[in-house]
This record gives structure tokens, sequence and C-alpha cells, in this order.
């Protein structure tokens, strides 16, 4: 499978070999080297779903229906090289695709260098289906860097993230100077530049009247549907029957017509490049029977290109604040008892999404 990685790449190897202040860089071999103990996966997951649901009605006589939900699946696949951390162990022989690992969304890693992950899962929850992808490539350096290449207290990372549950997608890039205050903490300062569609516009906006309601007819009306009042006949713009009553047509059919109309709307839109200040941290501390890693960035001054859909406009023209983070703790108490408490966060654009977990372990002897 690396030969065929490689093969994909084999343009850039064309220039394989180049010269950088009296030293010599071989681009095939560099390439084997970060290849190298990294892992390609691929897996299918499947189970059921939530039950069947009845529901009943009483408009033409006692009828009955059942809603069912289709079985859950997801299919992954990824390549991933990442260091774990001393609190990390792989206790599976192989990927499965359900791994959830929180320093994923770590700044820096735990080895100086070069660690990435690419990865795409095919998913359906509950009947909703959803892609979701992320990908990134993350370098980090410390003091004491002899390679010409290798830049001194410096870290980067460049990531692509779709998560279809949050409806949250970006692309970012963030360069930082990285300080160590000691071998257990970090600061870090520098500029994130994040392309996404234009968060905060509603493209409902311009439908709502002065008295606060929405035009939702002839908003309808206006993307097709028809409206025989006479006949109580309500149709899409296919010309199917969508609703027999006033009642069906504002409670089933216009969430609908909204729903679609906005997403049409925004889909429509370009992204929009945000650049951004970015200040953050990182710890880690490890031993057999305490570990504490955690990380924070903040974002706390977003450059106003004056864009007509620029989050500033949706902000009365001020700055916000936007964050991520995350802490993995452990402590094992005694040889029976320990506790443990993990989780990320993360706020853009005044979107979050985050999941975490904790508990506590006892052995009985």
């Amino acid at each position: 499978m690396r030969k065929i990685l490689i093969l994909l790449l084999l343009p850039l190897l064309s220039y394989s070999q180049f010269s950088y202040k009296g030293y010599e860089y071989n681009v095939e071999q560099i390439l084997k080297d970060h290849l190298k103990f990294s892992t390609i996966y691929g897996a299918v997951n499947g189970g059921t779903s939530v039950s069947d649901v009845k529901q009943f009605s009483i408009i033409d006589g006692l009828q009955t229906s059942t809603i069912e939900t289709p079985y859950d699946y997801s299919v992954t696949i990824g390549i991933r090289k990442i260091a774990r951390f001393g609190h990390e162990n792989k206790a599976q022989t192989f990927y499965d695709g359900t791994e959830s690992n929180y320093t994923d969304a770590a700044t820096v890693g735990k080895i100086r260098g070069v660690e990435y992950l690419f990865e795409i899962d095919y998913a359906r929850q509950q009947g909703v289906d959803y892609i979701d992808q992320h990908h990134f490539v993350r370098y980090s350096s410390d003091d004491d860097c002899e390679d010409p290449l290798c830049v001194n207290y410096f870290a980067a990372k460049v990531e692509y993230l779709k998560d279809g549950f949050a409806d949250v997608e970006y692309f970012e890039l963030s360069e930082r100077y990285r300080f160590k205050k000691d071998k257990h903490l970090a600061f870090s300062i520098g500029a994130a530049h994040r392309l996404a569609e234009p968060y905060g516009y509603d493209p409902l906006e311009e439908w709502v009247l002065d008295n606060g309601n929405l035009h939702y007819t002839y908003l309808a009306i206006q993307e097709g549907y028809t409206i025989d009042i006479k006949n109580s006949e309500y149709r899409d713009p296919s010309g199917n029957v969508v609703a027999n009553s006033s009642d069906v047509w504002k409670e089933v059919v216009i969430p609908t017509v909204l729903s679609d109309y906005s997403t049409r709307k925004r889909n429509e839109l370009s992204r929009i490049m945000q650049h951004s200040v970015v200040i953050g941290f990182d710890y880690y501390y490890y031993t057999k029977s305490y570990w504490l890693h955690s990380w924070g960035n903040i974002l706390p001054y977003h450059y106003d290109d004056g864009n007509e859909f620029s989050y500033h406009n949706y902000n009365n023209g001020e700055q916000w604040y936007d964050y991520s983070g995350g802490i993995i703790f452990g402590r094992k108490i005694d040889k029976q008892l320990g506790i443990f408490a993990e989780g990320k966060y993360n706020k853009y654009w005044n979107r979050e999404w985050y999941d975490f977990k904790l508990g506590i372990n006892y052995v009985i002897r």
C-alpha cells in the first residue's frame, strides 16, 4: 500500500533531489519516512437503529401507521500517523473506524515533526444520512532544531473538518510562535485563516414582516407551490397535492419549504475567508498513576474585510470570541480505584460542537 501512495505522488518525485544551505534532500526518501509506521484503515460498522414507532389517527376512523427507521451504519476509510501520548493505549488490534481520540484535536502532538490524519465517514444514524470528514497535518518544533528546514519555536496545523450532525464545515490554517515555559507547559500566539460558508447569514430575514411574522405564503408561492383555497388543495412545484387543510399546510409543509429554501440559499453563497489572531496553550503531564493533558485556543480578534456576508455584520459590527479546548484527566487513587474525565469543546461563529466522557473504575480484589 505504501508503494501505491508513492506512485500517486510521482509528479513530486520528478523533483526528487534538492539542496538547501548545503543539505541534500531526497523527496522520495522523505515521503517514505513520513509514511513509515502510518496506518491505513477501512471498516464497515452497523447496527439496529431506534425501534419502530406506531402512529394513530382518528380523522377517518381509527387508523394506524408505523414509522420505520432503517438500520444505522458507517463506512470509514482513513490513514493516520499520530504518536500516542502516555495516557493513550492501543487496546484494539485493528482500527475499526469507531475510535474517538480526543488528542487528535490538540494543537501540537507528542513528538517533534509532522503528524497527520485523513478520515472520511459515510454514515446513517437514526435515519439521517451524513458525511463526516476530518483531515489535518500538524507540525511542531521546539528549540535546538538543527535541520535548516526546521523552524525553532514553531507550530502549524492545516485542518479540514466537516461534521454532519453539528452542521459545521470549514478549512483552517494556523501558524504560531510557540514558547515552552517548561517541559510541561507551552504558550503560542499567531494567526488563523478559516475558509467557511458565511455563518450568521439568515436567508429568511428578508421575508420577515414589520410585525415580526414571516411572509411564508408568498415565499412558498415564489418557490413554485400553488394554493387552491376553494378546494383546499396545496400543491408542490411538481403539482402533487401535499396538504388538504391550512393546518397541515402550516404545520407540515411550510417547515419543509423554509428548510429547503434556507439550505439552497446558503449553498448558493461562496465561501469566505476569515483571518484571526489566535492565542493558545498546551499542557502535558504524565505518570503511571496520574496524567493531565489539556489545551485551549481563543480567537479574540478577526479582521473585517468589509465583505457583505462577513460575520461582523451579524454581530452588530463588533468583535467576538471563538474558542476551542480539550482536557484528558486520569487518576489512579490506589490499586483498585481510579477516575477519569475526557472531553473537547468548540465554538466557532456561535456554533457549538462537543463531546465528553467521565467515569470511575473499581477493581474488586
